[in-house]
């Protein structure tokens, strides 16, 4: 799914059913890069930022509440979104 599209719904407030591969791209657009995996858990941070972010694939899916973790940090530091490459 398109970043920006994908960035409208979760800001709707709908986080639910997202694909956990759709989530990974946005979390890189807002400057977060993968340090490490564990299992299903994805740890990823961002240069400036304390606050590591973990992104669970579940059964493909990415975990609601882990998304809205990812949307308070998004707000919290004022994250833009890159464009997609």
């Amino acid at each position: 799914m398109n970043r920006k599209r994908l960035l409208a719904r979760l800001l709707e407030g709908s986080v639910s059913n997202v694909l956990f591969t759709d989530m990974v791209s946005p979390a890189k657009g807002f400057g977060f890069r993968l340090v490490r995996t564990s299992g299903s858990h994805h740890i990823f941070a961002h240069d400036g930022i304390p606050e590591f972010i973990n992104l669970q694939n579940a059964h493909g899916q990415a975990k609601p509440y882990q998304i809205r973790q990812l949307m308070r940090l998004v707000e919290k530091h004022n994250l833009t979104l890159e464009d997609e490459k």
